[in-house]
């Protein structure tokens, strides 16, 4: 009897509604997990079907693509990366070479702001200085003008000039002065002395652009080098070429490289454009100490 009264319960009416409710709850159980687990792969795969969708090329014919869904699904996007974590994890090889290429960069900066500024005065003071002279018909006016422009290059030449047309006159009129051809020649000598030093204060520091440009992304590769070998041993070290093992290295070979180029390229832009501004100022002083010459022969010298 005790064997057959499982039998028995299951044919009552209350034991058959039991195993029903059983049965029922079971089925419910694998058809929530069975949707659950549909659910989860379809959010999985949403985000790469959507991005592939909105950006395929317009010439297969598959629609516009909607940029603004696009730029909210890269925003969207978490972001797990940090400068201090790399900088940190990166070997004193690639921390100097970068240190390097940021020094070389600020110092880049620096003489880019400098070097603007003055060959922007001395354009400046340039054109208020040529327009005193030409409309000055005393060269004693004009000497004391050039003495309060320190930044223009043509005044500068003017002094070193006048000076020594000063010295050649000892101290006559120079209404009533007749010079010889070699005084001439002195105040000829002069000005090409003032020339020569003028564009020696124009070029300062410019060669420091020069270098920088030339050797910044060669620096940068070099620190590349080091990225790559630094991956490379991370690979031998852990025996595995997951993402996690050579991601370090590579950033940080990536990051230097892009530090050697953002130091390379103002500076050689910067260093062009100054040598177009320098090469329009010696310009102007060739000019100008012709005109001078010219003058002091006409009214100063008598064959």
């Amino acid at each position: 009897p005790l064997l057959f009264r499982p039998l028995k319960n299951a044919f009552n009416p209350l034991g058959r509604r039991q195993v029903l409710s059983c049965v029922l709850q079971i089925q419910r159980t694998e058809i929530l997990c069975a949707h659950n687990q549909a659910t989860n792969e379809a959010k999985r795969n949403e985000e790469p079907r959507r991005f592939h969708a909105l950006t395929r090329p317009l010439r297969l014919g598959m629609g516009r693509p909607s940029w603004s869904l696009v730029l909210v699904t890269l925003l969207a996007a978490p972001v797990t990366f940090s400068w201090w974590e790399m900088l940190t994890s990166s070997g004193p090889l690639g921390i100097a070479v970068l240190l390097i290429l940021v020094a070389m960069s600020v110092g880049c900066w620096g003489i880019i702001i400098a070097k603007f500024l003055q060959l922007r005065r001395a354009e400046n003071q340039n054109k208020i200085f040529l327009q005193t002279f030409w409309n000055s018909n005393d060269l004693e006016s004009v000497y004391r003008v050039s003495t309060e422009m320190d930044s223009s290059p043509v005044a500068q030449i003017f002094k070193a000039g006048y000076a020594e047309l000063h010295r050649n006159r000892g101290g006559e009129s120079t209404d009533s002065f007749i010079g010889q051809m070699g005084g001439f020649e002195n105040i000829e000598r002069a000005l090409h002395r003032g020339a020569v030093a003028q564009v020696t204060e124009l070029e300062k520091l410019n060669p420091f652009l020069a270098t920088t440009g030339a050797t910044a992304p060669f620096i940068g590769l070099f620190g590349t080098v080091i990225g790559i070998i630094r991956a490379f041993h991370q690979i031998g070290l852990s025996g595995s070429a997951n993402l996690a093992t050579v991601a370090p290295g590579i950033s940080e070979a990536l990051v230097v490289t892009a530090a050697g180029l953002a130091a390379a390229i103002p500076a050689v832009i910067a260093y062009n454009y100054f040598l177009a501004l320098i090469r329009r100022q010696k310009a102007e002083m060739e000019s100008f100490s012709n005109d001078l010459l010219n003058i002091i022969k006409r009214h100063f010298f008598q064959a």
